[in-house]
């Protein structure tokens, strides 16, 4: 490891970062060094001009990857290199306003039936059932589960935050089930090795893309045809859910674990309660506008 990846890791930690962003970030200094094959700390200001232009209109990055990559860098000239170049302050990534895709409670039931094996429909579960990010769900042990008060305990969420969130009993009687198919003492969802025989002494848990490519299949099975349906659609999904059942908006984000209410509001634009009134009041208004 270099001085110069050394150093900004340190930077990272001693501003808080979480370990995913200090991945994320440390991965965009390391591309574009890689792009002009020298250190970084040899990059003019030019170049770093020219090396945001490319990523933005050739490698057409989406603008939420355009905001890990000016943050990244910036991060690691600001305060490792101690640049006040211009160009830092200038750079702004495009904020996309795009609704998040969101399937109805059947196509969630459906979903879930057709997740195999039983440890990949327990996980698809408690993230749909608690409303929790994939990472969140991945990290959660045994002793995270309150049966008695049926809650979860989520350590460090996003923005290293933690949170209880309520626990259905339905789900609560499934870890339990999916639990005893491994016995592991550190994981609820531990990784299980090539020949899916280690689970009971894994010492991580299931990887990101063992739960995506089984999240895939399940969807294929379940007939699911929507667009942008991933993992996080089971969170949005229970955000809208919740809100067509009457659950105070103030509770979900409470339970979501968002900063803004405004953020948990977004489901709001999801959900079909109310609409069929103003469906009928508008085909009424409209009628006879045929010649």
């Amino acid at each position: 490891m270099t001085p110069l990846r050394q150093q900004m890791i340190a930077a990272l930690q001693l501003s808080g970062k979480g370990e995913r962003t200090q991945d994320a970030y440390v991965r965009e200094v390391r591309l574009l060094a890689q792009f002009y094959d020298k250190s970084p700390h040899l990059i003019s200001e030019q170049e770093l001009q020219a090396y945001f232009l490319h990523r933005k209109n050739v490698d057409g990055l989406a603008p939420a990857s355009m905001r890990i990559c000016y943050s990244g860098i910036r991060f690691f000239y600001q305060h490792v290199l101690k640049r006040d170049w211009h160009t830092l302050s200038l750079i702004r990534a495009q904020t996309a306003h795009r609704l998040p895709a969101v399937l109805s409670v059947e196509e969630v039931r459906r979903l879930l039936q057709a997740a195999t094996p039983l440890p990949h429909q327990a996980y698809f579960t408690t993230v749909y059932s608690l409303g929790l990010r994939l990472h969140e769900a991945l990290s959660l042990q045994p002793a995270d589960i309150d049966s008695q008060r049926l809650q979860v305990h989520v350590h460090r969420g996003k923005g290293a935050k933690d949170r209880y969130v309520p626990l259905p009993a339905d789900t609560l009687a499934l870890l339990r089930t999916s639990w005893k198919t491994h016995r592991n003492k550190t994981w609820l969802f531990p990784a299980t090795g090539r020949d899916q025989k280690h689970s009971a002494s894994a010492a991580s848990p299931m990887s990101r893309t063992s739960v995506q490519g089984a999240f895939r299949t399940a969807k294929h099975r379940a007939g699911i045809t929507k667009t942008g349906v991933a993992i996080p659609t089971l969170r949005h999904s229970y955000a809208t859910h919740l809100l067509e059942a009457g659950v105070n908006p103030r509770l979900i984000q409470r339970y979501l674990g968002h900063t803004q209410l405004e953020t948990t509001m977004v489901s709001l634009h999801l959900t079909h309660k109310g609409h069929e009134e103003a469906y009928e009041r508008i085909n009424s208004l409209m009628q006879g506008l045929r010649p």
